[in-house]
């Protein structure tokens, strides 16, 4: 009797794992900025259970999402820095780019506002407000899509920021609008993040609403010329899922305390 409950726990162990071997996996580059604010968690569930698969992912910022994709380390990128994304696929290393949804960067800040820039919706001239005052600004420093961003607002800003106030954090959005609050500082955050980490922070939205804080994110499959072990079949698969109607309702009923935290590209 026992050796028969011993077969039939190990015949029952052999099915586990062969049914977990057959599960495809599909590898997923992303941002912290997806991650952080939940959206995946509600995204990815059904796409798995209707393809019996995984999906695996790395929440890293966009420039190191998009190294994963040109060494062949993942299948898709999702991403949200779009001079990068085109030129990932104007070198050959991503096929298939679609837009799939929209948010915005907020500058946000402590309630005093130092460098008050709360009297201008002009996110350039806010840019120039914080570096004269000298007032302490965290930077995402870790070549993210927000990241790239914050660079470029520097640069129409025609300052180089730098001194003791300027804080280069190398680590994903969540951490640094904890570390901004802890700093009484201010720093550039996509919204999502931003309000899934609202009831976390003090920190409060200073500017928004500029154009130049647009905030786009695209999917691109790694391209299979490069890399011939991307899975094509199911990349192209979760390509179009990312823009069917049954994502779009997804990720525009996702909220935090109320509010929309992505729109859906039309």
């Amino acid at each position: 009797m026992k050796q028969i409950s011993f077969l039939t726990v190990l015949i029952s162990l052999v099915l586990i794992c062969t049914q977990a071997l057959a599960i495809e996996h599909l590898r997923l580059a992303t941002t912290t900025s997806t991650e952080n604010s939940g959206l995946l968690a509600v995204l990815l569930p059904p796409f798995e259970q209707a393809n019996d698969c995984k999906v695996d992912v790395i929440a890293v910022g966009t420039g190191k999402a998009i190294k994963l994709g040109e060494t062949g380390d993942v299948d898709v990128i999702l991403v949200h820095a779009r001079s990068k994304e085109d030129k990932f696929v104007a070198d050959g290393f991503g096929v298939g780019r679609r837009d799939v949804m929209y948010n915005d960067f907020v500058i946000l800040g402590p309630t005093d506002d130092p460098a008050q820039i709360n009297t201008t919706d002009d996110v350039v001239k806010a840019m120039k407000m914080i570096a004269a005052s000298e007032a302490t600004f965290v930077s995402r420093g870790d070549d993210s899509g927000t990241h790239t961003r914050e660079k470029q607002l520097w640069a129409s800003a025609g300052v180089a920021p730098s001194g003791s106030w300027y804080l280069e954090a190398g680590r994903g959005m969540g951490d640094v609008i904890i570390m901004a609050s802890e700093r009484q500082g201010y720093t550039l955050s996509d919204r999502g993040t931003y309000l899934a980490f609202k009831e976390k922070t003090p920190l409060q939205i200073a500017v928004a609403g500029d154009p130049r804080l647009f905030n786009p994110y695209g999917v691109i499959m790694v391209n299979p010329v490069k890399h011939p072990h991307v899975k094509v079949d199911l990349s192209r698969r979760f390509l179009d899922y990312l823009v069917s109607t049954e994502a779009r309702i997804l990720i525009t009923n996702f909220s935090k305390a109320g509010e929309q935290l992505f729109y859906v590209t039309e």
